[in-house]
Parts: C-alpha cells; structure tokens; sequence
C-alpha cells in the first residue's frame, strides 16, 4: 500500500513523516486527534490541508503506529 502525499525529508520536521510538501508532521494531528480534536477542527487550524491529507495521515498511523507513538512519547518528555 503506497500512502500518498506523505513524506520525510531529512533535515524538515526533523525528518519525520509530514504532509506532503509542508512542515506539518503526521505525530502532530496524530496527537490533536488522540487529544480529541476532530477533523473538522483540524482542517480548520490547519487551513492548507485537506480531507485527503488527513485520510492520508491516518493511513500512515495505521502502518507505521510504533514510530509516531514514538515520537509523540518523545516530545510529551520533552515537555514534562
């Protein structure tokens, strides 16, 4: 399965997985959503994503969980 309009690129977002070409990474509307946001909210504070993005981003977690609970488990640390 091929997740589109995902990328990483080392050096942007810390070379986490992020949308397409922006500096939103996946972890990060991971995170909002297990916060509770929804997607409505989500499109709404992040104006330059679509539904598909989300789909997308979704995707992603779905295949590669360990890694983006990983790295929102790192920056939860971070912030304690």
């Amino acid at each position: 399965m091929t997740i589109i309009n995902v990328q990483s690129t080392p050096g942007v977002c810390g070379g986490n997985a992020r949308i397409r070409n922006t500096r939103i990474p996946v972890w990060t509307l991971v995170s909002f959503r297990q916060q509770g946001a929804d997607e409505a909210e989500l499109l709404r504070n992040f104006p330059g994503l679509s539904r598909e993005d989300l789909e997308n981003a979704w995707s992603y977690y779905d295949r590669y969980r360990q890694e983006i609970d990983r790295v929102i488990a790192s920056h939860q640390t971070d912030e304690d």
